[in-house]
This record gives C-alpha cells, sequence and structure tokens, in this order.
C-alpha cells in the first residue's frame, strides 16, 4: 500500500506542487477578502442572522446549499491529503468546515473567534484593510448591559 502511493506521488508530483502553489496564492488572495466582509458584530448575537425565505426561490436556496456543502467536502479532503503531502492542510480543512452548512457551525465559529490569537489575527487584517475590528462574543455581555443602563 505504502509502494503504491509513493508511486502515485512520483507520477503526480507536478500537479500536486502545482495544486499547492494555487491554493497559496487563492488562499493569500482570498483569506482577506472573506474576512473583511465579516459584519463587526456578527459574533456579538446569540443566532446568526439568516437572509429571509422569501429573498430567494427555494430551489435556488437548495442549488446553493448543496453547492456549498459540496465545496466544502472537496476543501476538507484536500486538507485532509495535504496533511501528509505539500499544502495548507489545516487552512483547507478550517475552510471546508466554514464553507458548509451543519449544525453547530455558528457555535464552532464562536469558539475559534473567542481564541485571543485567532481573533488578534483577524482584526489586524480587517485593520490592515482599512474596516473596523470585530467584536468579541464576550463583548456582547458589555454592549447589553450598557443598552440596559442607558
Amino acid at each position: 500500500m505504502i509502494s503504491s502511493l509513493i508511486t502515485f506521488l512520483n507520477d503526480h508530483a507536478v500537479w500536486l506542487v502545482t495544486a499547492s502553489v494555487i491554493s497559496l496564492l487563492a488562499g493569500l488572495l482570498l483569506v482577506p477578502v472573506f474576512i473583511t466582509r465579516i459584519p463587526v458584530d456578527y459574533f456579538s448575537h446569540s443566532h446568526r442572522h439568516r437572509l429571509s425565505a422569501s429573498s430567494r426561490h427555494p430551489l435556488i436556496s437548495l442549488l446553493i446549499a448543496g453547492g456549498k456543502n459540496l465545496f466544502g467536502i472537496v476543501f476538507i479532503v484536500a486538507g485532509l491529503l495535504m496533511l501528509f503531502l505539500p499544502g495548507q492542510g489545516l487552512l483547507m480543512l478550517l475552510a471546508g468546515l466554514i464553507i458548509m452548512n451543519y449544525p453547530g457551525k455558528f457555535a464552532l465559529e464562536g469558539w475559534l473567534i473567542q481564541l485571543p490569537r485567532v481573533l488578534h489575527t483577524i482584526n489586524w487584517l480587517r485593520t490592515k484593510y482599512n474596516h473596523p475590528p470585530l467584536l468579541a462574543p464576550a463583548d456582547k455581555r458589555e454592549k447589553s448591559r450598557k443598552d440596559v443602563s442607558e
């Protein structure tokens, strides 16, 4: 089994390196775009804001959700492969998890954003591109106290 994997890697090394470089460049270009599009108060709500059901035709919504989930699965599989091959495996895994729709996704995002390094890095990127920093999930308690006191 290992010999067949080594043979596969040798036969497809150029394509694997090309895919790795493309994913690196795409990540460098797209991550700032996605991070700056997050609303400042996205994590300060207890539930994710959803578009109203009347804003899209149900078939369009189903196709978009299916496409996002399929795209997310491809990212997760690629991320798993990149853990052992050249590439940004953890970044691809995380991107796949964020793209997909599943129960508990908002809680996972909230947990990730509460990690000091994650929030600091995201806010550094937002500041670099002239966007205000995200409110941390803990800020929602302070904000609600201010609202009550006013």
